[in-house]
């Protein structure tokens, strides 16, 4: 690979890396507001109406789609790098909302500390319950990816961005909301429409997106020459 391509790989890199944390960071700062979102109707399943979500759960199935495409086409080493990345910039992100809640705020000042603590001051247990979750969800991402790419000798596209996908969103779902409920965030009665409807979302995302990962896969291969199942090396 010339100097030029490793260059333009390296930069295409660090812009996905930079998305995937940017979607990381504002899904942990945004998750105490719900909505309602009925795209099927009066459709129910065990009871819940599709969907009642946060609007922390918007961006984050973005970061599993950039990992996933990181993993195709950058291996699995930078997937987990940029993961683990994703993990400092959470804590970091933590400190400095410790610190703009230590301070206090004027008189005249637009938004007091009263309610500044009321948006963000169960931050710090959300985003340790998110990072508990997140952990264990996008290393268990990467893992069955690379999985399935092994079994299928790098074809079927399809597959493992969906089958790592569904299990990774699940566990991910299934831990945050047990967290958030430990801690008292959230309500025990909130724990199973709160499941259903984050995980069937994410899955219906997850379905919508892998269009977005045939073509940037397609986009990869074409502009570096790559062939099926040759990842990029930018060392």
């Amino acid at each position: 690979m010339s100097i030029q391509d490793k260059l333009l790989a390296q930069r295409i890199y660090l812009i996905l890396a930079s998305l995937f944390i940017c979607s990381l960071v504002v899904s942990n700062l945004i998750f105490q507001k719900f909505f309602y979102w009925y795209p099927f109707g009066d459709v129910k399943i065990f009871g819940a109406k599709l969907f009642q979500i946060s609007v922390g759960i918007i961006p984050y199935p973005i970061t599993f789609l950039i990992t996933d495409i990181i993993s195709e086409i950058y291996g699995k080493k930078r997937a987990n790098q940029v993961v683990t990345t994703g993990i400092f910039a959470s804590v970091f992100s933590l400190g400095i909302i410790y610190i703009a809640s230590a301070v206090p705020a004027i008189e005249n000042s637009p938004v007091t500390d009263v309610l500044f603590t009321k948006v963000f001051g169960q931050t710090a247990l959300a985003v340790i319950a998110s990072m508990i979750a997140y952990l264990f969800a996008q290393y268990i991402d990467i893992q069955v990816y690379h999985f399935w790419k092994k079994i299928t000798n790098g074809k079927m596209l399809w597959v493992r961005n969906n089958f790592s996908t569904i299990t990774s969103q699940a566990i991910d779902t299934f831990s945050v909301l047990f967290l958030l409920c430990s801690f008292k965030i959230l309500s025990w009665d909130l724990f199973v429409p709160l499941f259903i409807s984050g995980f069937f979302f994410k899955i219906f995302i997850a379905l919508i997106d892998t269009p977005f990962m045939y073509l940037a896969v397609y986009y990869f291969r074409r502009r570096f020459n790559l062939n099926v199942n040759q990842e990029l090396v930018i060392d």
